[in-house]
């Protein structure tokens, strides 16, 4: 795959490179989409975690519960 930039972009991604330590574009290209899909992962998992019902109320009786369950 080929991407195209202007020159302005260009600079930047190749200041990007040196600045942060990547050995190529590629490299730096790569860990962009890698950290794309984890904000759209998360999203999609925050925007699920809205629509679904309520869940226990997080009071002192709720963690006194998990804490006996923890210690068997």
């Amino acid at each position: 795959m080929n991407i195209s930039l202007p020159d302005s972009l260009r600079a930047f991604v190749d200041e990007q490179v040196e600045r942060r330590g990547f050995g190529t574009s590629s490299e730096y290209v790569r860990e962009l989409i890698r950290t794309d899909q984890e904000r759209q992962q998360l999203k999609g998992l925050l925007l699920a975690g809205g629509n679904a019902a309520p869940g226990p109320v997080a009071d002192d009786q709720y963690f006194a519960g998990l804490r006996g369950r923890i210690k068997g």
